[in-house]
Parts: structure tokens; sequence; C-alpha cells
């Protein structure tokens, strides 16, 4: 029994970090419609950036606020230099995919470049630990947990209470609608841009500050659960990314705790799967979609 508590309790922490992952991704998509495989890759970005700042004495939650405005503004070069003119020619969705996969390897590379191929540490990060209803959290889980709270009620707050929120929805439900509206739609995908990069950013500084050692790899490995988190909840709906990265930390964390820790990945696979083939719009798919934007 309480190896099965302990178990929850990594996942909501593990979950926290997919969360924020997947929130971003979710955004990305459901203003763009394309599946952007660079994303993990510009995490790993995130991670690196993180590490060289705290070698040079910064405190690892600035590093993750600045790392997150860094990759924020790279994604938005990213989609401005890259992707939209892609967008604009009618080039096929398959191809822009393949374009993501080549334009995320490039940039694993362009890393190793810089910083090496040997795994990398943030050295310890855990501080002192907490004890809730028999869960053991160490305050780095405890901070992250809290902080992608945080940041999912900023988000919250940013899509239905503000006219800029009211925006990104309208053009994430019909671009060309929008802008006969009058909404600058280009600005609009740049905010939406930012965010996603900025929330990939923090993830990117949350998991390395979470694992003992990590190496450019570490963004193509943690992109399954996210995006097994993003289709959960239902691709392009940042409500469901959030539930959806609980429930994925919490599996994955209770198949290492029961079975085998090498299974996790298999389990974020599995969810992707099932979903997929049971009810491939996710848990808040197109029709909670639109209650929503009507609401």
């Amino acid at each position: 029994m309480q190896l099965l508590i302990e178990a929850i309790g990594f996942g909501i922490a593990s979950g926290a970090v997919i969360a924020l992952g997947a929130v971003g991704f979710s955004v990305q998509f459901g203003m763009s419609n394309v599946l952007n495989i660079t994303y993990g890759a510009l995490m790993t970005l995130g991670a690196y950036i993180g590490l060289f700042l705290i070698d040079r004495g910064i405190s690892p939650w600035a590093a993750l606020a600045i790392a997150g405005v860094v990759v924020g503004a790279a994604s938005v070069a990213f989609n401005r230099g890259l992707l939209a003119p892609l967008v604009r020619r009618g080039t096929r969705a398959f191809a822009i995919v393949i374009v993501t996969v080549s334009a995320g390897v490039v940039l694993q590379y362009v890393i190793v470049v810089f910083a090496g191929p040997d795994a990398k540490s943030y050295g310890e990060q855990s501080g002192q630990t907490f004890h809730l209803l028999g869960m053991v959290l160490t305050a780095s889980e405890v901070t992250i947990v809290v902080l992608a709270a945080a940041l999912m009620l900023g988000l919250h707050l940013l899509l239905t209470r503000t006219t800029l929120g009211r925006a990104m929805r309208a053009t994430a439900s019909n671009r060309i609608l929008a802008q006969s509206c009058g909404i600058a739609t280009d600005r609009i995908s740049d905010i939406a841009w930012m965010l996603s990069g900025m929330l990939c950013g923090a993830a990117g500084v949350a998991l390395a500050i979470t694992t003992v050692s990590f190496d450019f790899s570490l963004g193509a490995v943690f992109l399954i659960p996210m995006i097994a988190a993003a289709v959960l909840g239902g691709i392009g709906q940042p409500y469901g990314a959030m539930v959806g990265g609980l429930v994925v930390g919490v599996a994955s964390e209770l198949a290492a705790a029961f079975t085998n820790p090498a299974y996790r990945e298999v389990v974020a696979f599995g969810i992707l799967i099932v979903m997929l083939l049971v009810r491939p719009h996710g848990l808040f798919g197109a029709a909670w979609a639109t209650r929503r934007l009507m609401a």
C-alpha cells in the first residue's frame, strides 16, 4: 500500500512536468495545426540553457524563467523563418512533419557541438522532503507542482478572461473568420508560439531538475509522454492536456513501481495507442471545445 501511495506522489510530480510540456504542445498545435516534432529538441535546448545559467551561479528557478523566454523566442523564430513560409506555399502536412523531425535532429546535434555528448546534471537540487498523505516529495518536486498549477491557472485566466485569450481561441477555431473580424492573426500566432515555447523551455528545465542526469536526447525521449498526454486530453485542447499530463505521469510511475522502470515509455505508448483507437478526439474533444468557444 505504501508503495502505491509513493508511486502516486512521484506520478503527480512527473505529471506536472508532462502537463507543462503537453499544454504548450497543445496550444501550438491548436493555433497552427502543425505537428511540431521539433518541440522535443526545443525542450532539450531549454534544459541546456538552464545548465549554462546554473553553472554561472543563477538559481534554478530564475534559470527556468530565463530558459522559458529564450526558448519562446526561438519557437517564434522557428515558425516565422521555416514553418509559416511552408504553410503559405501549400506544403502538405506530412512534408511539414518531416521538416520538423529533421529540424529537431539538427538542433540536437548543434547542442552536442556546443555541450558535448556526455551526460550532464544540475547537481543536488532536491532540498528537504515533505510528507503528505503518505507521499514523500522533495522540495524541488513540490515547487514544480505548485509552479505548474500556477502556470495552468494563469493560462486559463488568459484564455477565458482576456481579449487576447478570446482572440487566440477565435484564431484557433477559424483563422479566416477571425481575420475578417479584424483580428491580427499573424500577431496572435506569434504570441501563441511564444507561450508554447516558454512552457516548452520551462518544462525542459523542470525535467532536468527532477532527473539525475540527462543528455541531448532528453526532449526526444520525453516527447512521447507529452504527445500521449495531449492526445488523451484532446489534441489542441490545453485543459485536456493538463488532465492528460497527470494521468500519464501517475500511470507511468505506477508501472515503474510494480513492474520495471523501463516500462514508463511503454505505458505512454499504450495510452497513446488506446486513445487513438477508442476515442481519437480525446477526453476533451471537438464537441467540448465548441461548447467552450461558444461560452
